[in-house]
This record gives structure tokens, C-alpha cells and sequence, in this order.
């Protein structure tokens, strides 16, 4: 059943004037005035608007008026406040451009900026002025601008080709689409000549030379053209955009539009070319629609790909090409793709007459659009365009060349079944006449649902045949006696038909939905995988492999070496080396980002097809696909979801590349801290030391000064402190290095704790000092499996902390006991500011000093981190911790126990 047609407005239509209403809330309002060419009178109608609107009381700037020295346009200037311009020098000379900041600053209501496509000079801060443009929308001014047709980019190709002369100059077309008002200035080409030889266009020694080249009556009358037409294009958006927002069913013939419906037939690439010449002839443009059903997908993968041969076709000849999916109604689907499109003409093909069956199945599975098309499109010009015999023998050829004989045999099973489970029935009086069809209805709606429509059919009429020779009298006889019998006889054949073709319909629904299911869960399967791949080699397997299992194919991704070669990255299965043809159509793939080898009209003798793996910025690879069956490769369907493989693949590449770059930049980022750290330390930290050994060393050699042997002593010892602490830097910077590239080799050996703790505190007597040292060590506390020397330095980096950041006069305690069955507890703990909770981690990282202000000691931040490294050499653990009652600073250093001479 039809539903009725639905005339709510359409959600994308809505959508795009909702932010269209939000831009234009928020941004300013853009209007540019379009002409052909130079001299038209573009900016004389500019500032004839600018006129207006400043007798309406609206405040207008001239941000940039370029005058051309004529009298007429500056007449009109004198009378509109103009900007100052900013000076630039430019290869040794002044120039002038639009000062932006002086215009956001200023911020008119309306600014006039003539030239839109104009090169700014390097320094500005756009390098075009259509940004400078963007930038004072987004600042909510109003814009009116200049601009010639052929400093479109779209259409540069096409002027380049009329004009002889490539334009360097351009403007996005998104600027077209972003303006709301475009105005036509047009000009005769006649008159713009007249007033090229009046010298009102270009100086006299100019106009010479426009008139030789440029501005030629023929290339103005196609530039004109140009403008007319993309002036039309813009009001043709305009007022399809205004019907779909507002449920206006169309077509409204303003502009004519062509759409050629095609199907899966042989035909259809001619009915694409016979659509070329009518849209040509009438220079209209034209789309060509493939109608899809759930029958199309049970076709032959050779009938399917008819279709896609004739959209590739038609693209190829320049048409826009659309898809459309029908579940029941191709006719009302098609017509309403038509009247959103503001279609005027429709061109489809007429099927040739075939057999009274054919014409029969036809007619049930409602695949002929001609005649309901004619009937529904009251509003549309339809042309039927007739096809050879020769171009439907193909199909025919296909379509009959798989017939499913399993499920014509199903139906005189599933009718015998039937006939069976009627039989009892019959011979029970109280069960009327019509419960014996209803048993055959039975039967043939589930051969409808499980086979198809031609078992559905055939099962009817055997019904049909079986319920008269069974069960109408006389019996065992196809007569009929009673005229009441032959009506339910016909009554049960119609519907039956009906029945068996409602039953193939759903069946065929159903499988395209479960299709439909499958291919969405693979596609959510396939993302949700390259979506947690971290490099592109997983992303180039999970994509070769998700082809390969999908499409039952060959599938390899090929991506440039080096040198720039295509090389095999990812196979499934692994393709050991691809021929001559293969090798070509994938580096044409590659180097021109348009899909190449089979099915394809570049190279389409190779087995493989190749499409291009392309970002918005570069094409990185191609992708390849070999088909058991070559022609599955041209099927709509598949190509759609290679397609949406290849995007996916593009965008997880991508991600992972700005991943990569990420991570390298915070690598770099890092290196830079601990180099502009270690540098720190070197200039800072290492030549405090140097100075004072330095001086130390310098008064006791300078034979002049008078110091006694007690002054000399303490000299002596100074310098042997500090150059103590200097060998200690540096050997925590050799160690640092050693622990960064796993260099590091403890020499473990049974070591008293009490003997290390002594050296390290006779090692640092002079820094510890003016400190208060207690030693509580338990009585029983088994040796430890270290490296002396190793564990002595890190205690001794945490002495020297603890004296650093403790006040003079406060406490240091060293506590040493068990922990656990194998293992030693150190604990230093200091009366100093103590750490935050949430820096304890950090100041174990290298080059990491908390900030205290000026007045605190500074050091290298190595500390730390090589009493964490050294501890860790030895299968042990460092943490920071707050000292008791939260006050200071305890150092926890846990390090593993020698086994006792006993185990």
C-alpha cells in the first residue's frame, strides 16, 4: 500500500536556513556585485547602493575603493567617509591596502571593499582579501565587494580555455555560497567596448592591448554568458532552497533540469547518452538517478553492474549522479527526489515487449516504471526513449541464466503437503468449503516468503488445479460442474497470485533489510577497530582484512616507499607481486586520486581494481580489490562501501599521523625542558662550586696575603668540600645517563646499613653541619643485597636535600628497620616546608625543582631522580612522603635483604 505523500518541509532545508538566520545573527550581512568583466560598472553601482543606504541613515565606510582614475566613480567617493589605507613597502616601493585593524576598530555599519579577489602584499595579514573579507563578517560589519565572473575558482579552467589567459588571482567558491545577495551588473559587450575606446575603462595606451586580447567581442559575449549563468545557478539554490523549507512540491519551471532514470538494463547506458544530447541541446544541466528496490539486490552481480557501468558513464559525460533506495514505491521515490530537485523533465526507458509471463511478473513485482510513471508525473515533461533489440538481449541472457530451480521445486511439494492436510478436513461436514483453500493460501504464502515470487505463482496455479481435482465435484476431474465452484476455483487463483506476490515482496524487504543490518554492523566493527588502532599499520591491516572478509575478495594496500615507489604495505591474503597492468593502473590511481583497473575506464583489462587512499590534503596510498567474479566490482552497492572503507582508512591514517607528530612535538617539547634544564645546571649549579674551589685555591697560592695556619686549614677544607660536591654533580649526571639508557650494573654484594649511613655522614660533616643528625638503627637488622657505593650516594642526595631545605638548627633523622620477611626500610626525614601532596610523585622525575622563591637553595633536580634510579637498580622503591604530625619531609627508601649464610 502507498503511503500518502508527505508534504512536511524538508529537515536539511530547515536546517541550512536555521544557520543561515544564526550566521547572519551573529556575522555580518555580504553582498557582492558580479560582473563579467573589468569596465561593467561594478564599483559605481557599489557606490551608488553606498548612496542609499547613508540617506537611509546607515553609517558607511569606504574601506578600499579602487577608482581607475574615473571621474565618475570619484564624484561619488567624495561624498562617503573613506578609511585610511596601510602603507607597505614592497620590492623597494610603497603600496597601499586595506588597513583591517582601522576597520574592526572603526567598525561601520556597512564597509565597501572593491576588488574581492585582489593579492595582498606579503605583511599583511591575510595574504587575499576575501580573508580580510571573512575576518570583518565574523567582526559583524557589513560587506559590499566587487568581484569579476572569472575570478571564480570553479570556473578558472573555463575562462583559461575562452580567454587564452590563466587568472592567478581567485576566489573560493565557498564565498559565492557564503554571500547573502548577489547582483548582476550586466553590460552589452558593444557598449563595454564603446567605453573601453572612450578611455573610461583603461588608460588610452592600455586600452590598445585589452582590446587586441581580452576584451574581444566574442570572449565577452561567453564571459557574459559565464555571469549570467552563475548569477542564475545562485537564484535557481535560492528558490529550490526556499521550497524544500517551506513543503512546496515543485517543480517550478524557472530553470530546466533533466533527470534520466536508469535501472539495472543494458539499456542504460544508452538512455545516459541519449540524456547527454537532450541536456546539451537544451543546455540545461542534467542528473541521471539509479532506482533501487529489495529486487535489485537478488539480480546476478553481472545485471547489477549494468547500473554502475551507466552512473560511472554518465559522470563521466558530466551529469550529477544520485542513488535512490525504494522499499516498495520506485515510482513515488523517484518523483519525489524529482520535485526536490526542482525537476522539469523526466527521460526513461521503455522496456520492449516481451512474453505474456514476463508481462505477468512484471506487472506483480511493479519493476515497468513507464506506465506509472505517465500516470503519476502529471506535472513533469516524460520522455520514454525506445532501445534496440540488441541492447535488452544481454539482460534477458543474465537474468535467465541462474534461475533457482530449488525453489520452482519447492512449490508442488509444499502444494502436495497442503493437499495432504486438507484431506481430513474434507471429510469433516463441519468444516466449510472455504477452510480448504485457506490451506492452500497457506501453502502458497510460504513458498511466497521462502522463494520468491515465480515459485509463489506456480504454486498458486498448482493450487488451483489441485483444489479443483481433489476437492470440487465431479472428483478426480479438472471439470467443473457447479458454477459456484468455478467462482471459488477463481476466487482462490486471484488469491493466491495476490498472496504469493505480497509474500515475495516482504521476503524481499526482509532480506535487504537483514543486508542493510550486516553491512552497518561490519562497517561499526571496521570503525570501532581502526578507531583504537594507535599505528597505521594496524589501521592498513584492519582495513585489508575487513575488505577481504567483506566483499569475499582479494584485497592489498599499496603506499609509496621512499623513493617513491608503490610497495605492498598490507595483503589479505599476502600477494606476492602484481603484473604489468596491475602495477600501472595502481601508480595511475595513485599520482592522478581517481580509481583505475577493472571496471573503470583507464587500464579495465587488469584483474584489479584500484582506488585512491586521499585526505583533503594528499593521497597517501591506493587500495586494491580483485573479485572472484570481476563484474561484482561494478556494482553500485559495492562500490558505495569500498568507498566508505577508503574514507574511514583516509581519516584513521590521518589520525594517527597528527598522533605521531604529537607525540614527536611533546618528545621535542620535553627535550627542550631537561636541555634548558641541564644547561641551567651546568651554567648555575655546577660553577657555584667552581668559584668557590677557585677563590679557595687562589688565596692560599697568592704568597703575599698573610693567613695563618688556621686560616689556610680552613681554606684547605672549603675547597675539598666543594669539590666534593662537584664530583657529586657530575656523578649524578653520569648516572642519570646510565639510568636513561639501562647502562647501569650494580655490583650487589652483603653490605652493612650502618656502614653506609657512617660514610655518608663523615662524607657530608661540613653540609650537615648545623643540623642535628640521629641515627636509630634496630639491633637485629639483617645486611643488605646493594651495591655500598651506589646506595651510600643515594642516601647521601638525600642527606644533602634534607640539609638544603631544613632551617639551620632543625632535626635530620635516619631510621632503618625491617620491612617485611626480605626487606630493609631506610627513612630520612627532615624539619624543612615539607611537599605538597600532589608534587610527591614529580620531584622524582629528572631536571623537577619545586619552586620556593629566591630565597631557597637551588640544585640540579637530578637528586631525587638518581635515588629513585639507584633503588630501583636494586629491585627496591623510593617514595615521599609528609614528616610526622605533617611537618617536613620523609624520605622512604625500601631495598631488599641479603639471604642469611642459614637459608
Amino acid at each position: 500500500m502507498t503511503s500518502a505523500p508527505d508534504h512536511r518541509p524538508d529537515p536539511d532545508a530547515l536546517l541550512a536556513a536555521s544557520r543561515s538566520e544564526e550566521r547572519a545573527r551573529r556575522g555580518g550581512h555580504l553582498k557582492i556585485i558580479l560582473g563579467a568583466s573589468p569596465g561593467v560598472g561594478k564599483t559605481y553601482a557599489m557606490m551608488e547602493e553606498a548612496r542609499q543606504r547613508q540617506r537611509a541613515g546607515i553609517d558607511v565606510v569606504a574601506a578600499l575603493i579602487e577608482t581607475h582614475g574615473r571621474a565618475e566613480t570619484a564624484a561619488l567617493l567624495d561624498t562617503i567617509e573613506q578609511l585610511p589605507r596601510r602603507q607597505l613597502d614592497y620590492r623597494g616601493q610603497t603600496v597601499s591596502e586595506l588597513d583591517l585593524d582601522a576597520l574592526l576598530a572603526r567598525r561601520p555599519a556597512l564597509a565597501l571593499i572593491d576588488e574581492l579577489a585582489h593579492t595582498n602584499v606579503p605583511g599583511s595579514r591575510h595574504p587575499k582579501r576575501w580573508q580580510d573579507v571573512m575576518e570583518a563578517l565574523d567582526a559583524g560589519i557589513d560587506v559590499v565587494t566587487t568581484l569579476n565572473v572569472q575570478h571564480v575558482e570553479s570556473l578558472n579552467d573555463v575562462v583559461a580555455r575562452i580567454t587564452g589567459v590563466r587568472v592567478q588571482e581567485t576566489v573560493p567558491d565557498l564565498m559565492l555560497q557564503r554571500a547573502d545577495d548577489i547582483e548582476l551588473i550586466d553590460l552589452p559587450p558593444e557598449e563595454l567596448i564603446r567605453r573601453l575606446k572612450d578611455g573610461k575603462v583603461y588608460v588610452p595606451e592600455q586600452a590598445g592591448r585589452a582590446l587586441d586580447n581580452f576584451f574581444g567581442k566574442g570572449k565577452l559575449t561567453a564571459l557574459r554568458e559565464l555571469a549570467l549563468r552563475t548569477a542564475a545557478s545562485r537564484v535557481d539554490d535560492e528558490m529550490r532552497e526556499w521550497m524544500q523549507a517551506n513543503a512546496v512540491s515543485g517543480p517550478w519551471p524557472a530553470e530546466e533540469r533533466l533527470l534520466v532514470c536508469i535501472d539495472e538494463r543494458q539499456a542504460a547506458r544508452a538512455l545516459v547518452r541519449a540524456g547527454k544530447r537532450m541536456a546539451e541541446r537544451a543546455r540545461m544541466p542534467w542528473i541521471v538517478a539509479l532506482v533501487t528496490t529489495p529486487r535489485s539486490e537478488s539480480l546476478p552481480a553481472e545485471t547489477r553492474a549494468l547500473a554502475g557501468e551507466a552512473l560511472r558513464l554518465a559522470e563521466t559525460l558530466g551529469a550529477e549522479t544520485a542513488v535512490l533506495q525504494a522499499e516498495t514505491d520506485p515510482v513515488r521515490e523517484l518523483l519525489h527526489y524529482a520535485r526536490r530537485r526542482n525537476v522539469s523533465r523526466l527521460v526513461i526507458g521503455r522496456p520492449r515487449p516481451a512474453s505474456a509471463w514476463a508481462r505477468l511478473v512484471a506487472a506483480l513485482s511493479r519493476a515497468s516504471l513507464g506506465e506509472r510513471l505517465l500516470a503519476a508525473a502529471t506535472d513533469f515533461e516524460v520522455t520514454l526513449v525506445s532501445s534496440h533489440p540488441l541492447t535488452e538481449r544481454r539482460r534477458v541472457q543474465a537474468i535467465a541464466a541462474r534461475p533457482d530451480w530449488r525453489g520452482y521445486g519447492l512449490s508442488p511439494l509444499a502444494i502436495a503437503i497442503a493437499t495432504g492436510l486438507a484431506w481430513p478436513l474434507a471429510t469433516w461436514e463441519a468444516v466449510p468449503g472455504g477452510a480448504i483453500s485457506a490451506v492452500y493460501l497457506v501453502a502458497v504464502l510460504a513458498v511466497g516468503a521462502r522463494a520468491g515470487l515465480g515459485p509463489s505463482l506456480l504454486a498458486g496455479v498448482l493450487g488451483s488445479l489441485a483444489y479443483n481435482f481433489f476437492y470440487t465435484p465431479p472428483y478426480f476431474s479438472l471439470s467443473i460442474s457447479a458454477p459456484e465452484d468455478v467462482v471459488s476455483v477463481l476466487v482462490y487463483l486471484l488469491g493466491a497470485v495476490f498472496t504469493g506476490s505480497l509474500a515475495s515482496r516482504l521476503k524481499a524487504q526482509v532480506e535487504t533489510m537483514r543486508r542493510a543490518k550486516r553491512r552497518t554492523e561490519t562497517l561499526y566493527d571496521f570503525a570501532r577497530k581502526i578507531a583504537s588502532a594507535h599505528r597505521p599499520d594496524d589501521v592498513l591491516w584492519a582495513a585489508a582484512f575487513h575488505i577481504a572478509a567483506t566483499l569475499d575478495c582479494h584485497s592489498l594496500i599499496l603506499m609509496p616507499n621512499a623513493g617513491g615507489a608503490l610497495e605492498q604495505v598490507q595483503g589479505h591474503p599476502t600477494i606476492d607481486e602484481l603484473d604489468a597492468r596491475a602495477e600501472g593502473a595502481a601508480r595511475w590511481a595513485f599520482e592522478r586520486n581517481e580509481p583505475a583497473g577493472a571496471g573503470t575506464d583507464t587500464l579495465p583489462m587488469s584483474e584489479w581494481l584500484f582506488l585512491p587512499l586521499a585526505t583533503s590534503t594528499a593521497t597517501l596510498g591506493v587500495i586494491g580489490v580483485r573479485f572472484h567474479d570481476r563484474a561484482r566490482g561494478l556494482d553500485p552497492e559495492t562500490r558505495r562501501l569500498l568507498d566508505a572503507v577508503e574514507d574511514q582508512v583516509a581519516v584513521a591514517l590521518e589520525r594517527t599521523r597528527l598522533a605521531g607528530e604529537l607525540a614527536e612535538v611533546r618528545i621535542v617539547g620535553e627535550s627542550e625542558k631537561l636541555r634548558a634544564a641541564l644547561l641551567n645546571s651546568v651554567s648555575h649549579d655546577l660553577r657555584t662550586p667552581l668559584v668557590t674551589v677557585i677563590g679557595a685555591v687562589s688565596g692560599l697560592a697568592d704568597d703575599s696575603a698573610a693567613f695563618g695556619a688556621e686560616t689556610r686549614r680552613e681554606l684547605t677544607l672549603t675547597a675539598l668540600d666543594e669539590a666534593r660536591r662537584l664530583d657529586r654533580y657530575v656523578q649524578n649526571l653520569l648516572d642519570m645517563t646510565k639510568l636513561e639508557h639501562g647502562a647501569l650494573m650494580p655490583r650487589r654484594a652483603p653490605a652493612d646499613l650502618r656502614e653506609i649511613i657512617g660514610k655518608a655522614r663523615r662524607d657530608l660533616g661540613r653540609i650537615l653541619q648545623d643540623h642535628a643528625l640521629s641515627v636509630i638503627v634496630e639491633d637485629d637488622l639483617p645486611l643488605l643485597d646493594v651495591d655500598a657505593v651506589l646506595i651510600g650516594q643515594a642516601l647521601a642526595n638525600i642527606l644533602e636535600n634534607a640539609a638544603k631545605y631544613a632551617p639551620p638548627g632543625s632535626r635530620i633523622t635516619v631510621e632503618a628497620g625491617k620491612a617485611g620477611e626480605a626487606g630493609v626500610r631506610l627513612a630520612v626525614t627532615d624539619e624543612g616546608p615539607g611537599i605538597p601532596p600532589g608534587e610527591r610523585e614529580r620531584v622524582f622525575d629528572p631536571f623537577t625543582r619545586l619552586t620556593r622563591g629566591d630565597g631557597h637553595p637551588a640544585g640540579t633536580g637530578l637528586g631525587l631522580a638518581i635515588v629513585r634510579g639507584l633503588v630501583e637498580a636494586h629491585g627496591g622503591t623510593a617514595a615521599a612522603k609528609a614528616g610526622p604530625d605533617g611537618r617536613g619531609t620523609t624520605i622512604v627508601l625500601t631495598m631488599p635483604a641479603a639471604k642469611s649464610a642459614d637459608a
